[in-house]
Parts: C-alpha cells; sequence; structure tokens
C-alpha cells in the first residue's frame, strides 16, 4: 500500500513537472525572451519559484514565517488557476498551430513578423488575468439561494421553519476571519430558525482557525435552535479531525458524527460523518445509515446532513425528507462544472426521489484557487413548510 502511494505521489509530481515545463517554455519562446535584460536563467528560477511556492510552502510550514509562507501559499494557489487556463489556451494554440501546417490559415506576412510571437504571448498572458481577476471578484460576491420545501409530515407545533445552509466555507489561510465574518453578517440577516453547515468548513489546517480566534466570530451567528454541522473530507484531509471538530463545537457548534439529534421535539437532524474518511488515515468504517437512524422516529421530519451528495437511494429507503450536502463547487473553474455533472446525480441545485429531496450548495468558500469562474458561490436559504400527510 505505502509502495502504491509512493508511485502515485511520484506520478503526481513527474506531470505537474512536465505541464510547468511546456508552459514554461513557451512563455519564453513567445514572451519572456523579448523582455530586455531577462536572460533565460533568470526566467526559469522566476518561473519555477513560482510554479513550486503552493509546494515551498507547505514544506516550509514550522520553518518559513508566517509572513513568507502566507504569501507563498496565496501565490501558488492563484499559480495552480494561472496553470490551469494557460495549459489550456497554449494547447489550443499549439493545435492551430499544427493545423495550420496542414491547411494554411494564418497569413504569411504575420507569421514572419517579428512582433507576431510576443504579440500571441501577450494575448495569452492579458486573457489568463483577465480570468483569474473575474474569477476573484466573483468568489468574493457569494448570492443567496433560496429552496422552498413542503414535507408532508407534521413537526409538532411547528408549521414553517427557515434554514439557513453554508456549505464548503474552506477556513484557512486563503479564506480567512474577515470572509468568516461577511458570512456571519449575511447569516444573522436572514434571520434563521436553525443554521445548518455540511462540511469542509475548515480547511485541512486548523492553525489559522484557532490564530485568528475564528470560534469567537462564529459564536456571534444568531438562530432560534443552534447551529448544526458535519465534518467534511477536508477537516479530516488535514490528519487532526479531532482538534478540528473540539474548535467548531467550543465555537457553539453542534458537530455530528453518526449521529440524529431531535430539535425543538418536532423533526430530526441527522449527522452524517464523511463517507470517505477511511481513505484519510485510520479513521472507522462509515457507519450504515440505517444504524445511524436506529432510533429515529419517521413520523417526524428528517433532514439530513451529509456533506458529498451520494448514496441517495440509501437515504430515501431510510425515510430522509430532506438531505443537504456540498463538495462539488459545482467544478469551482470552468469547465469542471462538465465533469461534476458526470460524477454525481446532481451537482448543484434541487432534485428529488421519490419522498427524498436533495439540495446541493456550489460553497461558499474556495479550494485551492481563491477564485471562481464555473459558478457563483451561494448561501443557501431554505425555507421548509410542514403539513399532514395528504
Amino acid at each position: 500500500m505505502r509502495t502504491t502511494i509512493y508511485l502515485m505521489i511520484a506520478v503526481f509530481f513527474l506531470v505537474y513537472a512536465a505541464i510547468n515545463f511546456y508552459i514554461g517554455l513557451r512563455g519564453w519562446q513567445h514572451l519572456a525572451r523579448f523582455i530586455p535584460g531577462l536572460g533565460q536563467a533568470t526566467y526559469w528560477i522566476l518561473f519555477w519559484l513560482l510554479a513550486l511556492s503552493y509546494l515551498i510552502a507547505r514544506l516550509g510550514s514550522g520553518i518559513l514565517p508566517h509572513a513568507v509562507r502566507y504569501l507563498l501559499t496565496l501565490a501558488g494557489a492563484y499559480w495552480l488557476a494561472a496553470m490551469f487556463y494557460l495549459l489550456q489556451l497554449i494547447f489550443v494554440l499549439d493545435l492551430l498551430r499544427v493545423l495550420n501546417r496542414w491547411l494554411p490559415f494564418v497569413p504569411a506576412a504575420w507569421r514572419e513578423n517579428p512582433r507576431f510571437a510576443p504579440a500571441v504571448g501577450v494575448f495569452v498572458l492579458a486573457l489568463t488575468l483577465a480570468i483569474l481577476v473575474y474569477g476573484t471578484w466573483n468568489a468574493r460576491h457569494p448570492r443567496l439561494q433560496r429552496y422552498e420545501i413542503d414535507i408532508t409530515k407534521q413537526a409538532g407545533d411547528l408549521e414553517e421553519l427557515r434554514a439557513v445552509m453554508v456549505s464548503d466555507i474552506h477556513l484557512g489561510e486563503i479564506i480567512h476571519n474577515s470572509r468568516l465574518s461577511e458570512m456571519v453578517e449575511t447569516v444573522n440577516r436572514l434571520q434563521p430558525d436553525i443554521i445548518l453547515l455540511p462540511g469542509d468548513i475548515i480547511d485541512e489546517d486548523v492553525g489559522p482557525f484557532i490564530r485568528q480566534d475564528m470560534s469567537a466570530t462564529f459564536r456571534k451567528l444568531e438562530s432560534k435552535y443552534g447551529i448544526f454541522a458535519v465534518p467534511g473530507n477536508h477537516e479530516y484531509i488535514g490528519g487532526h479531525i479531532e482538534a478540528a471538530v473540539d474548535n467548531l463545537r467550543q465555537a457553539g457548534i453542534t458537530v455530528l458524527r453518526d449521529e440524529a439529534v431531535k430539535v425543538a421535539d418536532s423533526l430530526y437532524i441527522v449527522g452524517r460523518d464523511e463517507i470517505s474518511r477511511a481513505h484519510s488515515g485510520p479513521s472507522p468504517k462509515p457507519k450504515e445509515l440505517a444504524e445511524i437512524m436506529a432510533g429515529v422516529d419517521r413520523s417526524l421530519p428528517v433532514i439530513l446532513l451529509s456533506h458529498q451528495p451520494r448514496q441517495l437511494d440509501e437515504a430515501a429507503a431510510q425515510g430522509v425528507d430532506l438531505q443537504l450536502s456540498g463538495h462539488t463547487h459545482c467544478g469551482q473553474l470552468f469547465p469542471n462544472g462538465f465533469i461534476t455533472r458526470r460524477l454525481y446525480e446532481t451537482d448543484w441545485g434541487y432534485l428529488r426521489k421519490g419522498n427524498l429531496q436533495l439540495i446541493v450548495s456550489s460553497g461558499f468558500g474556495t479550494w485551492g484557487p481563491p477564485i471562481r469562474t464555473g459558478n457563483r458561490p451561494e448561501i443557501v436559504e431554505v425555507v421548509l413548510r410542514f403539513s399532514s400527510q395528504q
């Protein structure tokens, strides 16, 4: 098993290095070599420092000053997005170059002009920068997405429940306390009865959460029946799941890990622990939903928090009325949404399967690059209406 993991890591870094070399080579050929005073050696040193900045920040944890590590992390995160789009743009241009050899469509006067190559380089760089600028702005302006859900069950004395759902906040080095404060203010303006957080609240490293006292910010959230959450895969990836859960609980959040709680003697919130946690270390095997819901009275409404929008047939069979999920980011970067749509029954929005209703959020924050180009971030308001079964 360990040999397989090492082999996968080696293959990943070889592919990453090859992609970056391809981008760097085209960057030198089409743009950098035309910059006065910039030698090839200097160019490649600067290029690889940028391309490896995210890795340097991770390996330098505990060694590099925090400010340096933060700048390297931010530069590396933006480079991941830049690399993603540069690869696509350069590949398309190289494909057009090959096609032009067989079916010439670029005028010879253009190709022979010494300004043609740097003009192409400037175009590619400018387009990439425009994408990054738009994606950064878009990621910082979440929309409010609203759903109205009818559940044909009585919920004690409740006829209506106003829930606010925020998934995939990814609090860490990049999504920090100021963004969390903005989220808290928006949620409080909605005056929710209950707040639901279906996973990936903390992005791997719990350190920034503690240093910036994000617990104090979370405690400013206001709701009638409290805040309920489940872990996502990123709380596990960091390798400090217990510390993450402890800090969330200190922030006044009820973290459910394969547990069910009765709220206001009217409905159940069921929290499913991250179903992929076994791949993130020596964690217990995920429980079956039937075991988690063993003591749940299905005559009352049942809301399931499950980070990933999977195992929907199981949820439907167990009498879940509404499942709330995130995880997909709806692809985050265009055109990744075409992939996530094939991986999940739905990667965003509303789906009904029999009596089960599902809402998948595109999430509030971002993973890796702090940009979104394929969709909008969101805070989700869900108005639930209960009535006796017809």
